[in-house]
């Protein structure tokens, strides 16, 4: 009779890159995406009201909040990538079934 679980052991380079390629990079692309949208919107509501004063400030907000958000989201993707080269995990690939393949290089 076994009174306690055996844990399941996983290594962490496996579950940062399943973290990485399940969660953070999707996240990531949204985030980019909807970014790049807000940006768009300033310029089009830029252009479009040339007349009036209050609605082109506005769309010059907007513009400056797009580019912040972009640049954040490539500083983001910078960060991940610099974690990721750093404990030399490469090729996360995830296949048809769900399962994450993390291939790592060899320790000298």
């Amino acid at each position: 009779m076994q009174f306690f679980a055996t844990p399941a052991h996983a290594s962490l380079n496996s579950f940062i890159a399943s973290v990485n390629s399940s969660i953070v990079n999707p996240l990531i692309t949204l985030l980019f995406a909807l970014a790049v949208v807000f940006f768009l919107f300033g310029v089009f509501q830029f252009i479009y009201n040339q007349e009036n004063e209050e609605k082109r400030t506005a769309g010059k907000m907007h513009m400056l909040w797009g580019v912040v958000g972009i640049a954040i989201m490539m500083g983001v993707f910078m960060i991940l990538n610099l974690i990721l080269n750093t404990f030399n995990i490469t090729d996360i690939s995830v296949d048809p079934q769900g399962n994450t393949n993390v291939q790592l290089t060899p320790y000298p």
